[in-house]
C-alpha cells in the first residue's frame, strides 16, 4: 500500500478505508500524548480535570476497533469508527466527538472512498450532528472549533475547488487553530484561567495527527509510549480554586432499542441537569448529563429503551483530588466500604460504586440510591437485592483519571472471599495505559473494616508517603483490622441464601441474635449467638472485647443501619470496655453487610496498634 503523497508531488486525491484508518491512528496518538495537559486545562463546563482521560477512553475504543481492520471501503470504516467511539464515549467531549464521527458516517453512507468534495459534505454533517447533540450549545467550546474546521473545509473543497486532501486539511487545521485560540474570548471562565477549551484542544490534536499523516505518510507520535506525567505540584487546575457545583454527578448511560428518537430523549431529560449531550442514532443512544440524582436519569432513560452501561462520577471528589498538593499517592475503594463523609472529603478517598439490583432495576450503590432509600426498598420490595462488582469500565475509568493526576493509585477492595471486585480491579489494571501506576489490594475486610483500612492508607498518603510506603503500611494494618456485625434479624440473610430457613426458625424460637465476624484471610463467619433480646448491645461489646487486645491503642468505626440511637449507645459501651481507644466514629451502614441484616444491623470495626502517621518533612 503506497503512503499518501505530499503536496509538493501530485497530492492526495482520495482517502479510502485503509488510509483513513492509518490517519485516525496518527490523530489518536496525538490526543493520547496530550491527555495530561488536557486534564490540567479542563475548567469548563466544570473543573473536574478529566477531559484528557475521557478522550483517552473514547479514542482507545476506536483504536481497538481499528486494530485488525483491513477493509478498504471508506463508508464501512467510518461507520466502525463512529460505533466504537459511541461505545467508548466518556464525558462531554467524548460524546460530542462520537457524535461528530456519526455525522461523518451518515454523510459517507455508501461511499467507497472520499474525495475532497464528498469529504467536505460529510464534515458538514458531522458538525451538524455534534451541535444537535448538545442540550445547550456554547460558543468557545469544541463545537466552535468543529464549526470553524467544517467551514474552511467546505470553502477549500467547494468554492476553491481544491482536490488535494493535504491542502484542504492543512487550511482546515489552520482555521481550527485560530478558533481554538479564540475560545478564551468566548468563555469568561477560560479567560480567567488563562487556558483554551480542553475539549476543543483535543479535537485540534486529532486534526493535527491526521493532517501530519496525510502530509508525511507516517505518524509522528507513537501509540506505544506511556502518557507523560504531570508533576504532582502542577496538577492543580489552571488558575482555578475548587468551586461549588450546581450538579455533582457526571452521569451517563446507553439506551438500546429500535427507532429511538434523540429529540424525545432530549426533551424528557431537559431541565433536570446541565451539560447534556445526547449522541447516537436510531438503535443506540448515549446520554451524558450532570445531575444531583443519577437514578432519575436512568429511570427516564428506561422509558425509551433498555438502559445499559450506567455510570456516575462524583465531580466534586474529582475536583478536590485533582487539586491536592503534596500527595504522591491517591487512595480508591469500592462502595462496600463504609466511611464517614468527612473522611471521604478530607482524606481525598475515591469511591467506586458497587452495582445493586432489585430484579430488573439497577442502582449505583451510594450514588443513585441513598442509605435510607436502600433500607426502605429492602423492607418493601418482595425481590431480594443482588449486589455485583463494579463494571470493568467503571474501574478502568477511575484508575485512568487518578493515574493522570498522581504518581500512584492504591485501590482497596472488599474481601475476595465475598466478592470478585478485587479480581476485577486487578484485571482492570492490566488494560490501563500505564498499569504499573495502580496497585489493587484485597482489604480482607468489608463495611467499616474496609473503611478503616482505606482511611489509614489515605492518612499515609496525606503525609507525602510514596507508593512503597503506603502499600507496606496497608499490608501491615490489614491483619490488625477486625470487623464484627450484629444483625438486625435473619430474614434477609435467608432471602439472600446466606442462612438456611431452618436456622432462622430455631433462632426465632430461642430469640437468638447471630454475630458475624470477618476472620483471618477475609472469610465471613458466624462468630457467636446471643439468646434473648435483653442487653444485646452489652453482650455484643463483651463478645468484641474477648477478641481484642485491650492494652493496645486502637480506633473504632461503628456503622449502623437506620439505628443511630443504638449506635450512640454502643459507642459509650465500647469506650468503657476498651479504654485505650483513641477515636470512635459513627457512620451509616451500606449494602455489603446491610443487605444480609436489614435495618437495625450494627457493625463494629476495630484497628489495633493504631497511630496517626506523621507528616513527611518537605
Amino acid at each position: 500500500m503506497p503512503t499518501p503523497q505530499t503536496t509538493n508531488q501530485k497530492g492526495v486525491l482520495y482517502l479510502d478505508g485503509t488510509r483513513l484508518s492509518r490517519a485516525l491512528k496518527a490523530g489518536i496518538a496525538r490526543v493520547l500524548n496530550d491527555a495530561d495537559h488536557l486534564n490540567k486545562i479542563n475548567v469548563f463546563p466544570v473543573p473536574d480535570g478529566d477531559t484528557g482521560t475521557n478522550l483517552v477512553l473514547t479514542m482507545r475504543s476506536v483504536l481497538m476497533a481499528l486494530a485488525n481492520h483491513k477493509d478498504r471501503n471508506l463508508g464501512r470504516t467510518i461507520e466502525l469508527v463512529a460505533d466504537s467511539a459511541l461505545d467508548g464515549a466518556r464525558g462531554n467531549s467524548g460524546a460530542i466527538m462520537a457524535q461528530f464521527f456519526h455525522g461523518l458516517s451518515d454523510g459517507a453512507s455508501g461511499v467507497a472512498r472520499w474525495c475532497t468534495d464528498n469529504f467536505s459534505k460529510a464534515v458538514v454533517r458531522g458538525a451538524e450532528y455534534a451541535r444537535e447533540a448538545m442540550g445547550e450549545p456554547r460558543e468557545g467550546t469544541i463545537i466552535s472549533v468543529i464549526d470553524a474546521f467544517s467551514a474552511e473545509v467546505t470553502l477549500q473543497a467547494g468554492e476553491s475547488g481544491g482536490k488535494d486532501f493535504a491542502q484542504v486539511l492543512e487550511r482546515g487545521l489552520a482555521r481550527a487553530r485560530i478558533a481554538l485560540a479564540n475560545t478564551p474570548n468566548q468563555l469568561e471562565v477560560l479567560r480567567k484561567a488563562g487556558v483554551v477549551d480542553a475539549g476543543a484542544k483535543g479535537f485540534v490534536d486529532l486534526l493535527e495527527g491526521v493532517t501530519d499523516f496525510v502530509l508525511n505518510g507516517s505518524p509522528r507520535d507513537s501509540l506505544d509510549q506511556p502518557l507523560p506525567q504531570i508533576p504532582a505540584e502542577e496538577t492543580e487546575f489552571a488558575g482555578m480554586e475548587t468551586v461549588d457545583l450546581t450538579h455533582r454527578y457526571c452521569t451517563e448511560c446507553v439506551i438500546v432499542g429500535e427507532n429511538l428518537d434523540r429529540r424525545k430523549v432530549h426533551e424528557s431529560l431537559a431541565g433536570i441537569g446541565s451539560s447534556m449531550v445526547i449522541a447516537g442514532l436510531r438503535s443506540r443512544i448515549r446520554v451524558h448529563i450532570h445531575v444531583n440524582d443519577p437514578n432519575t436519569v436512568f429511570e427516564i432513560a428506561a422509558q425509551h429503551g433498555e438502559v445499559q452501561n450506567t455510570k456516575a462520577d462524583d465531580m466534586l471528589q474529582q475536583q478536590r483530588s485533582a487539586s491536592q498538593k503534596g500527595r504522591r499517592v491517591v487512595v480508591a475503594t469500592d462502595s462496600a466500604a463504609d466511611l464517614p463523609d468527612e473522611a471521604l472529603e478530607n482524606l481525598g478517598i475515591h469511591m467506586i460504586p458497587v452495582r445493586l439490583h432489585f430484579g430488573e432495576r439497577s442502582f449505583l450503590d451510594k450514588m443513585s440510591l441513598s442509605h435510607a432509600e436502600f433500607y426502605e426498598e429492602l423492607r418493601t420490595n418482595p425481590i431480594h437485592p443482588q449486589t455485583s462488582q463494579p463494571a470493568p469500565g467503571d474501574l478502568r475509568r477511575m484508575f485512568e483519571f487518578l493515574a493522570a493526576h498522581f504518581e500512584h493509585v492504591v485501590s482497596l477492595h472488599v474481601t475476595g472471599k465475598a466478592s470478585g471486585t478485587f479480581q476485577a480491579a486487578q484485571s482492570a489494571t492490566t488494560r490501563l495505559h500505564a498499569p504499573d501506576k495502580v496497585t489493587a489490594m484485597d482489604s480482607m475486610n468489608a463495611s467499616a473494616g474496609q473503611g478503616l483500612v482505606a482511611m489509614y492508607a489515605a492518612e499515609l498518603a496525606a503525609t507525602g508517603a510514596g507508593p512503597e510506603e503506603v502499600i507496606a503500611g496497608v499490608t501491615h494494618i490489614i491483619p490488625l483490622t477486625r470487623t464484627y456485625a450484629l444483625l438486625g434479624n435473619l430474614e434477609y440473610a435467608v432471602k439472600g441464601g446466606r442462612v438456611a430457613a431452618s436456622k432462622k426458625r430455631i433462632a426465632d424460637l430461642f430469640r437468638a441474635t447471630p454475630v458475624l465476624e470477618l476472620g483471618d484471610g477475609g472469610s465471613i463467619d458466624v462468630g457467636g449467638m446471643f439468646f434473648g433480646r435483653k442487653n444485646r448491645l452489652r453482650k455484643f461489646v463483651r463478645f468484641v472485647k474477648r477478641r481484642q487486645d485491650i492494652s493496645s491503642n486502637s480506633r473504632i468505626l461503628i456503622a449502623h443501619a437506620e439505628c443511630a440511637e443504638q449506635a450512640k449507645q454502643l459507642e459509650g459501651l465500647l469506650r468503657e470496655a476498651l479504654p485505650n481507644t483513641q477515636d470512635i466514629q459513627i457512620t451509616q451502614l451500606g449494602t455489603a453487610i446491610g443487605v444480609h441484616g436489614g435495618a437495625g444491623t450494627l457493625v463494629v470495626a476495630i484497628q489495633t496498634g493504631y497511630e496517626l502517621p506523621e507528616k513527611k518533612s518537605s
